[in-house]
C-alpha cells in the first residue's frame, strides 16, 4: 500500500478552477511521457469535479463521478498519472492493491479500511495546511519557552513591610532581569544562540505499533482506546538535551498542535474526502476471478462484492467520523493479462464506465522518459554525481542505446515498462557511482560506445539479463 500526501501542490494549482482539461494534460505531459488517452480521461474527470461544484446543491448531489479503469502492463504510467492528478488538485490520494484485501469473514484487511486510510491521509493533509496558518504564533510561543529555559523567571522574595531600601533593590533587580531577557530575546531572534545546548521538557506520544482486532479488521489501537484510557496515551513528558535550534523545532510542533483544533481538522478532512478524495485501486485484475474457482481464489468475487457498495456510495465508520463515498473518485488499474475486465462482476464493471488502455512503451518513449520529464532519470544521476565533483554527460546516442537495451530486455524477459530503465542505469553507472569520490574533477561521457561496452554482453545473454537487468 502506498500513501501519498500532497503537502505542497504546484504553485499554479492554488486555484484548481483555472485548470482546463487541456491545461491538465499539458501539466501531466511535464512529468509523464505518452499515454494521451489516459491523460485526457483523468483530465475530464477532474474538470467534471470542478463543474459539479458550480451546480445547485440539490443537482450536485445527484452527479456521480465517472470512475476510470486503466488497463495496461506494469510500468507504463498508470499510478503516476493518478498520483500527479491528485497533486494537481490538492486532493487526498491513496493507492491500494486490491489483492491485499479479503472478503468479510476471512482473516485480513477488509475493503472499508481503504476509506479509513484515505481519511487519515486527508487529516494529515489538513493538519499540514493548518500548521502553515499557525506557524507564526507557534514560533513565538516556542521562543518564549526557550527564553524561560535560558533565563528562568525570578523567584519572588518576601520583603519586610515599610522597607524602602528593599523595595528599591527589588525594582533594580527586576529591571536588570528584564534587560537581560530582552538581550537574550534579541540574540535568539538573530540566530546567535542556535548551537547552545538546553534542557527542555517534551511530550511523549502514544506507544507506536499497537494494533487491535475489531469487527472492521486490524485498526490502530487509538481508534478505540484513547478515549477509554486517556492517561495512558499522552500527557507524559521527558527531559531532552538538545540545541536551541532543535528545541525550537520540537517546541514549535507542540505549540502548533495546541493551536490546531482537532475537531475542525477532522471535519475538514472528511469534507475533503467526500468532495475530492481519489482512491487508486491497483491490481484489480487479481480479484477478477468468478465463482467456481478453488483454493486461495475462492474469495475473489467476495472482494468484488465488498468493493461494490463503497464504489457505489456508502457510509463508512472511521475514527474521525462517518464518511460518505458517493463522490470519491475511484481509479481502478490492472494489467488484465490473464483475466479480462469482463471477468469482473457486472455490477462492478458498471461502476467503472470510463476505460482507457495504456500502451506498452516503445524505444522512443523510453528514450524520452530518460530525458524529458522535469525529474528525468538522466537529470537525477547527473546531479547526484555532481555532488562528488564528477561531470556526467549523456549524449543522444548514449540515451538511445540505454532505451534500446531496456526495450530488448523487456521483450525477452518480463515487460516492466519504464521501471526497466532504473535497473539498466544502475548497472550502467555502478562502477562510476562506487568510484565517484575518487574521480572528482573528471568528465565522463555516456555515449553509445560506453553503453555497449558496459551492457551489450549482459543484454544479449538472456539468462544474465533475467537476473541482472
Amino acid at each position: 500500500m502506498v500513501f501519498y500526501m500532497p503537502g505542497r501542490v504546484d504553485a499554479s494549482a492554488s486555484d484548481v478552477s483555472q485548470w482546463t482539461p487541456r491545461k491538465i494534460v499539458a501539466e501531466l505531459d511535464r512529468h509523464i511521457v505518452g499515454q494521451a488517452r489516459a491523460k485526457r480521461a483523468v483530465a475530464i474527470a477532474l474538470r467534471n469535479r470542478m463543474r459539479r461544484r458550480r451546480l445547485p446543491p440539490e443537482l450536485a448531489a445527484e452527479v456521480m463521478p465517472k470512475n476510470i479503469l486503466m488497463i495496461g502492463p506494469t510500468g507504463v504510467g498508470k499510478t503516476e498519472i493518478a498520483r500527479r492528478l491528485a497533486r494537481l488538485a490538492g486532493s487526498p490520494f491513496l493507492k491500494v492493491e486490491a489483492s491485499k484485501f479479503t472478503e468479510v469473514g476471512y482473516v485480513g484487511r477488509d475493503v472499508e479500511s481503504m476509506v479509513r486510510d484515505l481519511v487519515d491521509v486527508a487529516v494529515d493533509l489538513v493538519r499540514q495546511e493548518l500548521r502553515e496558518q499557525v506557524r507564526g504564533p507557534a514560533r513565538r510561543a516556542a521562543d518564549l519557552r526557550i527564553l524561560d529555559v535560558l533565563l528562568p523567571e525570578r523567584p519572588k522574595v518576601a520583603r519586610r513591610a515599610n522597607d524602602p531600601e528593599s523595595a528599591a533593590r527589588e525594582r533594580d533587580e527586576q529591571a536588570s532581569w528584564e534587560r537581560s531577557r530582552e538581550t537574550l530575546r534579541a540574540r535568539l531572534e538573530a540566530g546567535e544562540l542556535e548551537d547552545r545546548v538546553v534542557e527542555i521538557e517534551v511530550q511523549t506520544g502514544s506507544p507506536a505499533g499497537l494494533k487491535l482486532f475489531t469487527q472492521s479488521g486490524m485498526e490502530e489501537l487509538d481508534m478505540n482506546m484513547k478515549d477509554l484510557l486517556p492517561g495512558l496515551f499522552g500527557g507524559r513528558t521527558r527531559t531532552r538535551r538538545v540545541t536551541v535550534a532543535e528545541a525550537r523545532e520540537l517546541l514549535q510542533r507542540e505549540e502548533e498542535d495546541k493551536l490546531i483544533d482537532p475537531d475542525r481538522a477532522a471535519r475538514d478532512a472528511i469534507a475533503r474526502v467526500e468532495d475530492s478524495g481519489i482512491l487508486f485501486i491497483d491490481e484489480l485484475d487479481k480479484v477478477a476471478g468468478r465463482e467456481g474457482s478453488h483454493g486461495p481464489d475462492i474469495s475473489r468475487e467476495g472482494v468484488q462484492r465488498d468493493l461494490l457498495p463503497i464504489v457505489e456510495g456508502t457510509l463508512v465508520n472511521t475514527k474521525h467520523g462517518m464518511v460518505r463515498t458517493d463522490h470519491v473518485l475511484f481509479i481502478g488499474a490492472g494489467a488484465f493479462h490473464v483475466s479480462k475486465p469482463s471477468d469482473l462482476i457486472p455490477e462492478l464493471q458498471g461502476r467503472f464506465p470510463i476505460r482507457v488502455e495504456l500502451a506498452p512503451l516503445d524505444r522512443g518513449e523510453l528514450a524520452r522518459i530518460l530525458t524529458e520529464p522535469e525529474a528525468a532519470l538522466v537529470t537525477q544521476y547527473r546531479e547526484l554525481l555532481a555532488t562528488e565533483g564528477v561531470t556526467l554527460e549523456f549524449t543522444a546516442d548514449g540515451v538511445a542505446a540505454v532505451a534500446e537495451i531496456a526495450e530488448e530486455v523487456n521483450t525477452r524477459t518480463e515487460n516492466i515498462g519504464a521501471r526497466r530503465l532504473h535497473t539498466v542505469l544502475e548497472r550502467l553507472l555502478e562502477d562510476l557511482s562506487f568510484e565517484g569520490p575518487e574521480r572528482a574533477g573528471e568528465r565522463v561521457v555516456i555515449d553509445d560506445a560506453f553503453v555497449r561496452a558496459k551492457l551489450a554482453d549482459i543484454a544479449s545473454d538472456t539468462d544474465l539479463s533475467r537476473f541482472i537487468l
